[in-house]
């Protein structure tokens, strides 16, 4: 994803690791139902990788200056990037990266559909806000994978500098400009509720994926967890809010 400043109190993984959590890659997937959820998820990051970097290299169109636009071409580089070693772990565990991954277009493509940002500001605040939002639901699923699934979901939410470059252009803006700080607050709280029920629109749909979550497969989430889980990505997300100046 675009970035996630990985919040101390979100998505962090349990000290000592339990059940499928312990095992390697081999292990859990003779589980055809946890393989089935891990393939799922999988598909589901990687075109998330894809369409994060299909629309940083479109916000580089809407950037104020020559150096903002190239920092943007960089980070595109880096999500084409995870989306690359996605991609190939699909077609080294024998799936179809493509066929993986089509479940998702709709879902995604019509979330940014619905969120696509007026301007480079709203850009800036939907990378930060918005997709670390998915980054955290993913870590918090993440502590629950086997080791190996688990290292590279993890990899690939790695940062790829979009947090400290959005924070600083966008409080430079606010400050220049006090007013601009209500309307891009309302805009990162819309941000919020499309982005958590895009999350359980996803969920939803995949039947092997909603039930490794609440824990009928693998060491999934009981649903007082599910309740707790987004309450930590609620507090997650307006600490965020408070670091670009905004209220939450």
């Amino acid at each position: 994803m675009t970035t996630s400043d990985k919040p101390d109190n979100a998505s962090a993984a349990p000290a000592a690791h339990t059940g499928v959590a312990a095992q390697d890659w081999t292990r859990a997937s003779a589980e055809p139902q946890y393989r089935a959820a891990v393939v799922d998820l999988l598909g589901a990051l990687a075109y998330g990788e894809l369409a994060a970097f299909e629309r940083l290299a479109e916000d580089a169109k809407l950037a104020p200056t020559l150096a903002d636009k190239a920092e943007l071409a960089k980070m595109a580089s880096a999500e084409f990037h995870h989306y690359e070693k996605l991609r190939d772990r699909l077609t080294e565990i024998g799936e179809e990266p493509t066929a993986a991954m089509e479940p998702f277009v709709a879902a995604l493509d019509g979330f940014h559909k619905q969120t696509a940002p007026s301007d480079w500001l709203e850009g800036l605040v939907k990378a930060y806000v918005g997709d670390s939002i998915a980054s955290d639901f993913y870590r918090e699923v993440a502590a629950r994978l086997d080791t190996d699934t688990r290292e590279l979901v993890l990899a690939v939410l790695d940062d790829t500098g979009h947090a400290g470059f959005a924070v600083e252009k966008v409080r430079a803006a606010i400050d220049a400009e006090p007013r601009v700080g209500g309307r891009l607050a309302l805009w990162a709280r819309r941000l919020m509720g499309e982005a958590l029920s895009q999350s359980q629109r996803v969920v939803a749909d995949r039947d092997a994926l909603s039930t490794m979550l609440v824990g009928g497969v693998a060491d999934g989430f009981d649903l007082a967890e599910v309740g707790r889980m987004f309450s930590r990505i609620t507090e997650a997300h307006t600490k965020r809010m408070a670091a670009l100046g905004l209220a939450a």
